[in-house]
């Protein structure tokens, strides 16, 4: 690392205050020491052996000061201030200030200061001498006249190294701020324990001195005994410091020098930065060896050991001499790398340490492959301390080894765990957990046409009479058993909290809604003359919901936009729940999308998909929602609730008349903890919803995460009766021998591939050859992503199916659903010559999301 003191130079824009300050000292210095030193020459041939004896010593110790390892040399230790303190106490102030000055030149010189430097050095000691020798003064008698010391000069004596220990920082601390400004207060707090132990002492010292002057000048230089002793421990601890910022094993620096380094580092580029060096950059480098546990599993620890040693010194050899390595603790290393230009140069380091690793490491005739992940996180742009570099870095690596890369920049993208994030997590807790559950069954439950309990839906025994037979709520349209308000414990089944209480709308009334929603020209007159917005919240007729879907890309790839918020958004932050942090956490609802039998033009079942409404953020994107949830225990919460609400909805369908399969995502989490068998199994028996209604999707990923888990669960669902689909096929990893061992019934071909197959012959291909595969194994084939009749004719060519997608229809909440279903009409493709599908058939097509 670096030898030479960086401090020698102002950053931009502090020069003026500062050589102010320097040069005001400097005067003030002259003021008070001028008179003493101009008397110095007639009294230097009368001064005593003792007096040469305590200057020469002053010099030579200050030609080899003691510097912390680590330290900058500011906080370098002077033995030169015990001896002409002791001067000072002796011989007045001319001669302290002449010695030190010397000293302080010599001492300079050995250290490498700027002249300017020295010339301020000296200046702070001369004041520093001069308050003291003014608060000395004030004792009774000298301590070199051979009589008794009074208890005043004793007093004075300490007096005068408080002042001047105090006068010397203060100098030193303005002139700190003066040159780093709001930076100066941290350093100088922290050097003040240190300050006072080794400065302190030396002052303390100066007395001893006089005393054994005032014996025999041959005394003093027996005074280097005890300054060596000291010198000495101090040399001792900082060896044994040294040693315990050591990794044992490798020899490497470990996790504390590597704070210390980086800390020391981060002070060292600020002020790069503040000069405007182009080398102003710092790199923290987080490694991560790939496989390591198979090494210590298969082969045991001591080899292992031996592998890390190899890895060790393979670093070592590849960075340069300035770079830190550091071994964190198992198989983790991290690389400071100082005075870089960008994050290009940090690139190229760690380019060449995945290729020293790339060579494999021959261990006892074995070759031993080893890779790594590594992680960058750049000073300042990334941080600013080493916990936040550390963390970034960290980030960083995962982020590497999640996309199966071995280098990685951070990206505040990648970091999932966010304060945003986290705060948005917590407010998912508080709606899940604030809103109670519906009864399953209860002595006063409605048995459905085909046998279903159904739970007391809000408002079924209410003065208003018993609930719609056709399933559809009231009162907004939500999913799931939405509350009319006032209607008991459902009320507040996803709405938590509202702001007024509306009456329920009569029986016309909601027709008029339903009919105004099915026809664009009533509804775009309804709207025009400000009547309320249809059920189920979609915003504008031209910017659908379906822009926050598990797929959030339209047909045009639009972002999601506060201009698609469900109605009452706006009203949710004008009565102020959007800026209290511990108000409403907003609503969950369930969207579905129709699934349409290709063939007949059926629609055969619907995917039930999550819905979130923040108050403050708006709808959530229903990937980030997963994402956040999957990583803590609100993912069981999230769950449940969606299992709870689609199985209720099947319900609810089943009572009106409608024969409807759901489909549903299940994470990861939920898979391995093989819970989620069971609550299906009770939420079916419950609500008296047969098992064939309800299909459970999973995705390579959750396959492949941990094979023997994943087919435990779908395993028990299967004997079950729930149906098993595997979605996003063709996006994961997923071996043909477990696509062939798992119980599935349907595969979802993913919407990446369908999207393109119109204009691009490769994805054509492709999805042509997983419709094929699928077919050779009896499962169902679904289409995502049919946006147009073109892609729609393809897939029917191709043998596909079910297709779902905008092309038929949107998500839209269960309400709206219903009132879609009855304005559709199944429409089957016709076959033609133009297999491609490039015009209407005669049996003209199935229309977009709003026929």
């Amino acid at each position: 690392m670096e030898t030479g003191d960086p401090r020698n130079s102002v950053p931009p824009g502090r020069g003026t205050p500062f050589f102010g300050f320097v040069v005001a000292v400097g005067v003030l210095a002259v003021l008070v020491s001028a008179g003493p030193l101009a008397g110095l020459p007639e009294r230097l041939p009368g001064m005593p052996a003792a007096f040469w004896t305590m200057a020469a010593l002053a010099v030579a110790c200050d030609a080899r000061p003691f510097v912390p390892p680590g330290r900058r040399h500011t906080s370098a230790v002077f033995p030169s201030t015990c001896f002409t303190f002791a001067i000072l106490l002796g011989w007045g102030l001319g001669p302290a200030v002449a010695v030190q000055a010397v000293a302080v030149a010599v001492s300079g010189w050995r250290l490498g200061y700027a002249p300017w430097r020295t010339a301020f050095n000296a200046a702070q000691y001369a004041c520093a001498l001069a308050a003291a020798h003014a608060v000395t003064r004030l004792g009774a008698g000298e301590l070199y006249d051979g009589g008794r010391l009074h208890w005043t000069v004793v007093a004075a004596v300490g007096g005068g190294a408080v002042a001047w220990f105090v006068v010397n920082y203060v100098l030193v601390s303005f002139a700190i701020r003066l040159r780093f400004g709001d930076r100066w207060w941290p350093n100088v707090r922290l050097g003040l324990g240190y300050e006072l132990l080794s400065t302190g002492s030396l002052l303390l010292l100066a007395p001893v001195l006089v005393a054994a002057a005032r014996a025999s000048a041959a005394l003093i230089p027996l005074v280097l005994v005890p300054l060596f002793a000291v010198y000495r421990m101090a040399r001792l601890s900082t060896e044994q410091a040294q040693l315990a910022a050591l990794d044992p094993l490798t020899g490497l620096p470990n996790r504390k020098a590597l704070l210390a380094e980086v800390a020391e580092q981060v002070h060292l580029h600020a002020e790069r930065a503040g000069r405007g060096e182009p080398d102003a950059h710092l790199a923290l480098l987080l490694l991560d060896l790939d496989r390591f546990k198979h090494v210590n599993d298969a082969l045991g620890h001591a080899v292992g050991d031996r592998l890390l040693v190899e890895v060790s010194a393979r670093l070592t050899g590849v960075v340069g001499e300035r770079d830190l390595v550091a071994r964190l603790g198992g198989d983790e290393f991290a690389i400071v790398v100082p005075r870089l230009t960008g994050t290009d140069h940090a690139r190229e380091l760690a380019d060449r340490v995945v290729a020293a690793l790339a060579e494999p490491v021959p261990l006892d005739g074995l070759p031993l492959d080893v890779g790594g992940s590594i992680g960058i996180a750049i000073f300042p742009e990334h941080g600013e301390d080493f916990a936040t570099l550390m963390r970034h870095a960290d980030v960083a690596m995962y982020d590497a080894k999640h996309r199966n890369d071995t280098v990685a920049v951070y990206a505040a993208e990648s970091d999932h765990n966010s304060a945003e994030r986290l705060s948005l997590l917590a407010d998912l807790r508080r709606v899940l957990e604030a809103t109670p559950a519906v009864a399953v069954a209860a002595p006063s439950a409605v048995r459905g046409g085909d046998g279903a309990i159904l739970a007391p839906a809000p408002g079924l025994t209410g003065p208003a009479g018993p609930a719609p037979a056709d399933g559809v709520p009231r009162n907004g349209g939500r999913a799931g058993g939405a509350a009319r308000p006032g209607a008991g414990a459902g009320a507040g089944r996803w709405r938590l909290r509202r702001r007024e209480r509306a009456e329920a709308p009569p029986d016309d009334e909601l027709i008029n809604r339903i009919v105004t929603n099915a026809d664009p020209i009533r509804r775009r007159a309804a709207r025009a003359v400000g009547t309320d917005a249809p059920p189920g919240g979609v915003g504008h007729a031209n910017r659908p919901l379906a822009a926050f879907d598990d797929h959030p890309e339209g047909p045009t790839g639009g972002a999601p936009s506060n201009a698609t918020m469900l109605p009452g958004a706006a009203e949710a932050r004008a009565a102020g729940g959007a800026d209290d942090p511990a108000g409403d956490p907003g609503e969950i609802t369930m969207y579905y999308q129709p699934q349409i039998e290709i063939a007949t033009g059926e629609v055969v079942g619907v995917e039930a998909l999550l819905r979130w409404r923040h108050p403050r953020r708006g709808m959530v994107d229903p990937g980030e929602l997963i994402q956040v949830a999957e990583q803590s225990a609100v993912m069981r919460l999230l769950t449940r609730r969606v299992v709870d609400d689609v199985v209720e909805q099947l319900a609810k369908w089943s009572a009106a008349g409608l024969t409807l399969r759901a489909a549903l995502n299940v994470s990861v989490r939920d898979l391995h903890t093989g819970e989620i068998a069971d609550q299906i199994a009770d939420r079916l028996a419950g609500y008296g919803v047969p098992p064939d209604r309800l299909q459970v999707e999973i995705t390579e990923g959750a396959l492949m995460a941990d094979p023997r888990r994943v087919l435990a669960s779908i395993s028990q669902l299967h004997r079950i009766g729930v149906g098993i689909a595997l979605d996003d096929f063709g996006t994961g990893y997923s071996s043909l021998q477990h696509l062939r061992r798992l119980p599935l019934s349907e595969v979802k071909v993913d919407r990446s591939f369908v999207l393109g197959m119109a204009e691009d012959p490769d994805d054509a291909a492709i999805v042509r050859s997983m419709i094929e595969l699928a077919g050779a194994l009896g499962l169902r084939v679904v289409a995502e992503g049919v946006e147009d009749e073109r892609t729609w004719r393809l897939l029917h060519a191709a043998g596909c199916d079910v297709a779902q997608g905008w092309f038929h229809a949107r998500p839209m909440p269960a309400g709206e659903l219903v009132a879609w279903l009855s304005r559709y009409r199944p429409v089957r493709p016709v076959v033609t010559a133009d297999a491609d599908g490039g015009g209407r058939g005669a049996g003209g097509t199935a229309g977009g999301p709003d026929t």
